[in-house]
């Protein structure tokens, strides 16, 4: 795999998406490194990459380790659960999968700060996947506005993998349509101005559809 040229490509393709829906914003791509061991990790980074995400704890803290004399950004996008919330809080930069108002209580005994969480939605009803149903929020938001450790940047939701291109401008069109409304309610620590979707196989649909953050993990290794 040439990493230069994968990097240079998948630049390419998000400013192109950007520019085909008429995007003014910024779209901010993060390298999800979980496939690839720390020196890959690296040799990407020094192509320009400066977000980087892991999906599990451990694999965090091993790049995190060993990256940090880089300037980046880091994202956690994985299911955490609650036992190792104390390991891995403090170090992220980015939440992305607050599925649960007891996880955010955890979060809230161990930050040391007020950390940046994405709300994850699962607007798909897909059972396997995690996540808040659109009925639930009101409750679950007046739970979490008592916590002040946490701040709801946005959405995450994640389409399924055998979703046709009418199945992802639904799912992906409902998240930032839901993203709008919350944001609009300005609710004290919920800013709700980001919207993190789309993936390597289907990030061109998100960025139409508003993303301002995607997770591009094969396109970079391939």
């Amino acid at each position: 795999m040439n990493l230069i040229e994968n990097a240079n490509l998948v630049r390419e393709q998000v400013e192109t998406a950007r520019n085909k829906a008429n995007r003014q914003d910024p779209v901010n791509i993060i390298a999800v490194t979980k496939y690839v061991d720390v020196e890959t990790a690296e040799a990407l980074v020094k192509t320009g990459i400066q977000h980087i995400a892991e999906n599990r704890v451990d694999k965090f803290l091993e790049k995190y380790q060993a990256l940090k004399d880089y300037d980046l950004t880091w994202h956690l996008i994985g299911s955490l659960q609650r036992r190792k919330v104390k390991d891995v809080i403090n170090l992220v930069d980015y939440f992305h999968a607050l599925d649960s108002v007891k996880l955010a209580q955890e979060i809230q005994k161990r930050a040391e700060h007020p950390i940046k969480c994405f709300l994850q939605v699962n607007i798909s009803g897909e059972e396997s996947k995690h996540g808040f149903s659109v009925d639930e929020l009101d409750t679950v938001l007046a739970d979490i506005a008592q916590l002040d450790k946490i701040k709801i940047v946005g959405l995450m939701t994640m389409a399924p993998f055998e979703a046709s291109q009418e199945e992802l401008q639904d799912i992906f069109s409902k998240t930032h349509q839901l993203q709008k409304q919350l944001e609009k309610k300005q609710l004290k620590n919920m800013p709700f101005s980001e919207l993190s979707m789309g993936m390597s196989r289907d990030f061109e649909v998100a960025i139409e559809n508003g993303a301002t953050y995607v997770r591009i993990g094969s396109s970079f290794f391939k």
